[in-house]
């Protein structure tokens, strides 16, 4: 099993999104170069599963492209693909950035 996402980048288009299965699963999203910009889940909160999750991102500034794997241990493969891409290019992808948890300050 590959640990990276490896199928072929699709166009961000509603055309392209509205064939997308209702599952649960992880995605990239990425620019016209194929840079990851952002790795999001669709989980049971999304209504649709990931084409709601990737609807979602429509008209996104800079984003171009996407690619999904459907996978019900979603979160687990979420947090392992931003692991992955803070370890090949040093930081987790731009967009996940302010999603970031913020860090506690200590108690002193």
């Amino acid at each position: 099993m590959q640990l990276r996402l490896s199928k072929p980048w699709r166009a961000l288009t509603g055309e392209e999104v509205a064939h997308l299965p209702g599952y649960l699963g992880v995605y990239e999203l990425a620019d016209e170069t194929g840079q990851v910009l952002y790795v999001g889940y669709a989980g049971g909160n999304s209504l649709f599963g990931l084409r709601s999750a990737l609807q979602g991102h429509l008209g996104a500034p800079g984003v171009a492209r996407f690619r999904f794997e459907v996978n019900t241990q979603y979160m687990s493969r979420y947090h392992e693909l931003l692991m992955l891409h803070a370890r090949d290019h040093g930081d987790i992808p731009a967009m996940n950035r302010s999603n970031r948890p913020r860090r506690r300050s200590p108690v002193g």
